[in-house]
């Protein structure tokens, strides 16, 4: 993240059943304002980190360790919002990806988990810890997300509940001037069926080790969907376990990008590397000092290989350099599943047939939404093709442009 210290945007549960209409129809002016703002304050400066937080119950399970999720309905609704906030920014001319600069905005959103609402007689203060999925609860992410430049919330009243709540278990750790607390319009709340808890989907069996690939040049919202959407599948265990789980991400080498269209402002390999941990850090890390100090343990030791371990070393992050189309799935034989977009999907069932020509076992193939202007009431030419926009081409493009 940027210098300044990130910004935060409480977001009340989604409306019921999250289609992309309903989404931006709830949390468009939220974000928009909140976006807005913050753009507004950092042009000519360095630019704005904005964490995106909607609170929402999205675990099932009676016990605080051991918790299950639906990663569709889960990936689902974060690929909802990145799309409306694509849309956004798009209408706005805001860059988006990591590191872009003055007058830039990298959202980022992260899951939490809260319970439903139960009866007086039996609610009690939610425990502060992690699980065995990557998602948290409230008092855990006011523990170890902070200090904040500043809160948004929605002015209605899931708003100011949930404000309410989370200033609750953020006390001691940071003492809020007023002027950080800044309310912005809400949206309305589409529900034609009452919210249910993830026990009530599909539960998915998460994986020891997940793996995906891809360029992640100036690391854009679609990367951040992508990273986001794979590491909810780790099965993460508990503290002073043998082994962590494992998030294998193959980065594509320099030499296969030099025919990229403006090859001459792709990201060298190290600077893509980075910029993924930098980012994971903000879903995966967990520290009582929140953003205090550099918290995760970088490795740069091997040659070709970033390594990043978060969780107590319960989780261990690979980027590994790949040269061509397989990468480390043909090998590393110890894989569970692998994450593709609607454009490597076909990358995807290749592996598998060289995994199987191998002798291997075949890898579980997840595939996340892709990012989508749907719901977008008024579509200007600049929402048509906002998917354009946020291709680490168009970005290269932008930046050759502006530097003549």
């Amino acid at each position: 993240m940027g210098s300044r210290l990130p910004s935060l945007l409480l977001l009340p549960p989604p409306p019921h059943p999250p289609s992309r209409l309903a989404l931006n129809t709830a949390y468009e002016p939220p974000l928009k304002a909140a976006i807005s703002k913050l753009n507004n304050e950092t042009a000519g400066k360095d630019g704005a980190t904005l964490i995106v937080a909607p609170v929402l119950p999205i675990l099932a399970g009676s016990s605080a360790r051991q918790k299950s999720l639906s990663w569709s309905h889960a990936q689902s609704v974060i690929a909802g919002l990145y799309g409306v906030v694509s849309a956004i920014c798009a209408q706005l001319s805001i860059p988006t990806d990591i590191h872009a600069g003055p007058g830039s905005v990298d959202v980022r959103v992260v899951l939490v988990d809260r319970e439903l609402p139960k009866p007086a007689a039996t609610v009690s203060k939610p425990a502060v810890g992690p699980n065995n999925t990557v998602i948290i609860n409230l008092a855990t992410f006011a523990a170890a997300y902070h200090p904040w430049e500043y809160i948004f919330h929605p002015n209605n009243e899931p708003g100011y509940e949930l404000l309410s709540n989370y200033l609750k278990v953020l006390e001691g750790f940071q003492t809020l001037r007023q002027s950080q607390l800044v309310v912005v319009e809400g949206g309305l709340s589409v529900t034609t069926r009452p919210p249910s808890p993830s026990g009530a989907l599909s539960h998915t069996a998460l994986r020891a080790v997940v793996c995906l690939g891809g360029t992640f040049d100036h690391l854009h919202l679609g990367h951040k969907l992508l990273l986001t959407a794979a590491a909810m599948l780790l099965k993460v265990p508990k503290e002073g376990a043998p082994s962590p789980c494992q998030f294998i991400i193959g980065v594509t080498g320099d030499e296969l990008l030099k025919r990229k269209k403006y090859a001459e402002y792709v990201q060298p390999w190290d600077e893509r590397a980075t910029n993924i941990i930098d980012f994971l850090s903000t879903v995966l890390d967990l520290s009582r000092n929140g953003w205090g100090k550099d918290k995760r343990q970088l490795s740069l030791e091997k040659q070709g290989e970033v390594v990043a371990v978060f969780r107590d070393g319960t989780i261990e992050v690979r980027c590994v350099v790949i040269q061509d189309a397989y990468g480390p799935t043909v090998t590393t034989e110890n894989m569970d599943a692998l994450v593709v977009s609607a454009e490597t999907r076909a990358g995807g069932n290749a592996v598998n047939e060289r995994r199987k020509e191998l002798g291997w076992r075949q890898l579980e193939i997840f595939e996340v939404d892709v990012l989508d202007a749907g719901g977008i009431v008024e579509k200007s030419p600049e929402t048509q093709d906002f998917t354009t926009k946020i291709s680490s081409t168009a970005i290269r493009k932008q930046k050759a442009e502006s530097l003549g």
